[in-house]
C-alpha cells in the first residue's frame, strides 16, 4: 500500500466514523424528542439518511480534495514530461541520419546505427506509453470513423522507413465505432511488424474482406511452436530486430477489450496473416 492509498483510507475512515457518531447523536435526540413508534420511524429514518449523505459528501470533499488535486497534478506532470521526451529523441534521430550520409568510417557508421536503433526503441516505447496513459488517465472516447482514413494515415507514417518494402492497399470504406486512437495504434503496430520482419523487396498486403481486415506480409513468418507466445509482453521472434516486444501485446489487449476476434496464420519463411474480425464494432447504420 502506497502513501496515497494509506492517506485516503485514513481520511475516509475518519469521515465515516465522524458521520456515524453524529448521526447516532441526532438519532438519539430525535427519538427522545418525538418518541420511537410506527408513526415516527419513517420520517426519522429519512431525515437521518438525508443528513448522513449530505454531511458525508461535504466532509469528504473538504478532506479528500487535496489528495485528488495532488493526484491530478502528478498525472499532468507525467503527461507533460512524456510529451517532452519525444522532441529530443526525434532530434537525435534526425541528426543521426544526417551524420550517416556523410560518415565513411565503418565503425562510426555502426555506432550511428546503434544510436538510431536505440532512438527507434525509445520512440516505440513513447508511443505505447502515450496511449496507455491516455487510456488510463483520460476517458477514452468511442467514436465513429472510416477505417480507410486510419489505414491510409498509418501507411503514410511509414513512407520514409519502409525502405524497399511495398505496401499494397486499395482503400475500402467501412464505418466502425470504437476507440479511434487505439485502433490507429493497432494498425501502426501491425504494419510496423510487417516491415520489421519482412524480407528484402517484400510486400505488405492490406485487404478488407467480408468485414474482416487482413494484414499479410511476405516476411520470415513465425515458428509454429511460438504462435502462442507472440502476443506476450516483451516477446520477440527474433531478438536481433529492433523494438521491445510490446506491439503485438498492445494489439491483443485492444482486440480483447473491444471484442475483435484476432487470428494469426503464419508459415516459417513464407509470411504471416493477421485477421481482425470487425463485425462487433461496425457502426450500427452499416449493420
Amino acid at each position: 500500500m502506497n502513501i496515497k492509498q494509506r492517506d485516503f483510507l485514513i481520511s475516509n475512515t475518519i469521515v465515516v466514523v465522524f458521520t456515524v457518531l453524529l448521526t447516532l447523536i441526532i438519532y438519539n435526540f430525535l427519538t427522545v424528542k418525538f418518541g420511537f413508534n410506527q408513526d415516527t420511524f419513517y420520517p426519522i429514518t429519512f431525515v437521518l439518511l438525508l443528513f448522513a449523505t449530505v454531511f458525508y459528501y461535504l466532509l469528504s470533499k473538504s478532506l479528500l480534495q487535496p489528495l485528488f488535486k495532488s493526484e491530478k497534478e502528478i498525472q499532468n506532470l507525467i503527461k507533460e514530461t512524456l510529451h517532452e521526451i519525444n522532441t529530443p529523441v526525434a532530434t537525435i534521430k534526425m541528426n543521426t541520419k544526417m551524420l550517416q550520409k556523410k560518415e565513411q568510417n565503418p565503425k562510426n557508421l555502426e555506432r550511428l546505427e546503434r544510436i538510431e536503433t536505440s532512438c527507434d526503441n525509445l520512440l516505440n516505447l513513447y508511443n505505447q506509453m502515450e496511449y496507455s496513459l491516455k487510456e488510463k488517465i483520460d476517458s477514452v472516447t468511442v467514436e465513429c470513423f472510416d477505417i480507410s482514413e486510419i489505414i491510409t494515415k498509418s501507411i503514410e507514417k511509414f513512407k520514409d522507413i519502409k525502405k524497399d518494402i511495398q505496401i499494397i492497399y486499395q482503400p475500402q470504406s467501412l464505418m466502425i465505432e470504437t476507440d479511434k486512437n487505439g485502433f490507429e495504434k493497432v494498425i501502426d503496430n501491425l504494419i510496423s511488424n510487417g516491415i520489421k520482419y519482412n524480407k528484402p523487396n517484400g510486400q505488405i498486403n492490406i485487404l478488407l474482406d467480408n468485414n474482416t481486415l487482413k494484414i499479410s506480409d511476405t516476411g520470415i513468418g513465425i515458428d509454429t511452436k511460438n504462435l502462442f507466445h507472440v502476443f506476450d509482453k516483451y516477446y520477440q521472434e527474433n531478438s536481433l530486430n529492433s523494438g521491445i516486444g510490446l506491439g503485438l501485446n498492445i494489439v491483443k489487449a485492444y482486440c480483447d477489450k473491444y471484442k475483435i476476434d484476432l487470428k494469426i496464420d503464419s508459415t516459417k519463411d513464407v509470411g504471416s496473416v493477421f485477421s481482425l474480425d470487425l463485425k462487433g464494432i461496425i457502426w450500427q447504420s452499416n449493420k
